[in-house]
């Protein structure tokens, strides 16, 4: 089974990586600024192409230069802990400045922290003359620790097409493939996510038949980050075969809860990336966090079905179970349409809905309504004042599936307005049901 490659942007702040992240996946995404510093957190995105799909990280800087030095070293150990799980890096020089000893510094950190067989592609970025790219191509050369060079402009698109086909053939020497979408008959990956001990393991360990319990049981432990890697467990469930990717946090250390989140936020990017769907594990007794919903809001983004699934429900006393559930729902109003499960991995209680549910969001995620169904909906849907509304639509398609993503043509975009899009996302769900499944819009003039 193929896994998704990751590719970090790294290098020092203020180098254009955010600006270089927001060509490459054709979106702004990250915030571009021009403050050294900016991009905090990881920010990551799939990208996909025709040849291969991969997951782009944006990092915050590395080798020190920004400005808000209380954060400077946070930042730096989010850009290294995706350096450690690259499998190709994108190195950034700013092309209209003289090199830094932070630079250097970066240089070093490469040698030492990347993993010996991960290429690394210097690019040189804000290059919209070459006479910028001559003056710095000697230096860099020098650094002896990029495959090429890539002079380029993300800002005006310069030289980004020659930076997207050396990511893809860097991939492919790797013997990295395209997976493959659609493909009913596969095997699907089904991504356990959620911040460590909320019982990840314990879920994995309960869904395995006895037989395969004894050959790959899952360590379990208080400790929070007790499994250190992501690992793909195969499951038989009824003639059916499900890959559960249990995804993996770090062992505890003095003061160290930031890097536990950032590890498991790592790992969880990668394995919904890799997956088709995503099982959120919540802890029932701590309710929902801010990193459950990041989490979460991570999945939807990634266009992956989501199940939210309340471990340990059993330590929650019977008569204020359905009081807890009810807060957790409105806790993530975002997830209203995915399937809420309480379950205990402890002893069995509500696991046997959980393969159901994962063939339901599945299926859903791979749903295509023919454009004939969907004019006669929308005919049914459009009358009175939302029909004055929508009187622009012309034309409704669905464009592609994983995820389901309808195309309105209409005279105006500017006639179409984010409610419009919401009622009619209500309205189609009430029909077509998506469970677990995100949904896109597209609105498009003509």
């Amino acid at each position: 089974m193929s896994r998704i490659p990751t590719v970090a942007i790294v290098g020092r702040p203020n180098t254009g990586k955010s600006t270089l992240f927001n060509r490459l996946v054709g979106k702004r995404l990250a915030i571009v600024s021009e403050i050294p510093g900016t991009t905090r957190d990881l920010v990551a995105r799939t990208v996909e192409t025709p040849a291969l799909d991969y997951l782009l990280l944006d990092t915050g800087g590395i080798g020190g230069g920004s400005s808000d030095h209380d954060l400077e070293d946070d930042v730096a150990a989010q850009s290294l802990l995706a350096l450690a799980h690259a499998d190709l890096i994108l190195f950034t020089v700013d092309a209209k400045e003289e090199l830094t000893g932070s630079d250097y510094a970066t240089v070093d950190i490469l040698r030492k922290k990347r993993r010996r067989h991960v290429p690394v592609l210097l690019v040189l970025t804000k290059c919209d003359r070459q006479d910028l790219a001559d003056s710095l191509l000697p230096s860099c050369y020098a650094f002896g620790i990029a495959e090429e060079i890539f002079p380029l402009s993300a800002l005006h698109n310069l030289g980004i097409d020659k930076l997207r086909h050396a990511i893809i053939d860097n991939l492919r020497k790797l013997h990295f493939e395209k997976t493959p979408q659609g493909d009913t008959s596969a095997v699907p990956r089904i991504a356990i996510i959620g911040k460590p001990n909320v019982g990840k393991s314990s879920l994995v360990n309960a869904l395995m038949s006895p037989a395969d319990r004894k050959t790959s049981p899952r360590l379990i432990s208080e400790v929070p980050g007790t499994t250190r890697d992501a690992s793909d467990t195969l499951v038989q469930r009824e003639g059916k075969t499900y890959t559960l990717v249990d995804t993996a946090g770090i062992r505890r250390r003095a003061n160290d809860d930031r890097g536990i989140e950032w590890y498991a936020n790592l790992r969880s990017i990668q394995a919904i990336a890799d997956g088709d769907v995503a099982v959120l594990v919540l802890d029932a007794i701590e309710g929902v966090t801010r990193q459950d919903k990041r989490i979460a809001r991570l999945a939807l983004d990634e266009g992956k079905g989501l199940i939210i699934l309340i471990n340990k429900i059993d330590a929650v006393p019977f008569g204020e179970r359905d009081p807890s559930l009810q807060r957790i729902a409105a806790e993530l109003p975002f997830c209203a349409f995915c399937p809420f499960l309480a379950v205990s991995a402890k002893n069995g209680t509500g696991l046997s809905k959980l393969f159901s549910w994962i063939d339901v969001v599945a299926r859903n995620l791979r749903c295509r309504i023919p454009t004939r169904e969907l004019h006669r909906w929308y005919e049914s849907i459009a009358h009175g004042d939302v029909a004055a509304k929508l009187s622009s639509v012309k034309h409704l398609t669905q464009g592609k599936d994983i995820p389901p993503t309808f195309i309105l043509f209409t005279h105006t975009l500017k006639s179409i307005s984010l409610s419009d899009l919401r009622y009619l996302e209500k309205r189609l769900r009430s029909t077509f049901a998506f469970e677990g499944t995100p949904i896109r819009w597209v609105t498009k003039e003509g």
